[in-house]
């Protein structure tokens, strides 16, 4: 017993500290995982990408589950960059409930963001949707790279009709 003496002495600052670990990664995991996005300057709406020429501007509402109707969101996009030309219009594909499912890395439809972001398309995750996953699956879903996460999908939807956005719900 007189040999453990030692290290008991030890063991306590050893066990403070690797308590003290554990819950400061344990803090930082639950923090990335719940961190609210900034709030949205409602007034002022800001963009994933810089499309200084835009003329017309369309928020596109996805809140239904299921990679057909997602193509046909999609398809909605392109027709609107081939029909005004990408530089001329600024999409915004905001998705909530079931339709966050689009956004989601494993996406069915994920090669598809990856090419439509690259003409400026910009996909909005409602962060409201992605808790309420992460209360149901233990963790928060994880993302397409190509998704913005924005405080609540209805609200953005709502900003940027207040900005002039054109509305669109296929």
């Amino acid at each position: 017993m007189n040999t453990l003496r030692p290290w008991l002495g030890l063991r306590v600052p050893v066990l403070v500290l690797l308590a003290l670990f554990l819950r400061l990664g344990g803090i930082g995991a639950a923090q990335a995982a719940d961190a609210t996005p900034a709030r949205l300057d409602f007034n002022h709406p800001t963009f994933a990408h810089d499309l200084p020429f835009a003329k017309h501007e369309v928020v596109i509402q996805v809140s239904r589950g299921g990679p057909e109707y997602w193509n046909l969101v999609l398809n909605n996009a392109q027709n609107l960059l081939d029909y005004f030309g990408q530089p001329n219009i600024r999409v915004v594909i905001v998705a909530f409930g079931p339709g966050l499912g689009m956004l989601l890395k494993n996406s069915p439809v994920a090669a598809r963001l990856e090419s439509e972001n690259s003409e400026g398309v910009e996909f909005d995750a409602c962060h409201n949707t992605m808790k309420a996953m992460a209360r149901k699956t233990g963790h928060m879903p994880v993302l397409a790279p190509q998704a913005v996460v924005v405080p609540a999908g209805v609200v953005r939807i709502m900003q940027l009709e207040k900005a002039g956005f054109a509305y669109i719900r296929p």
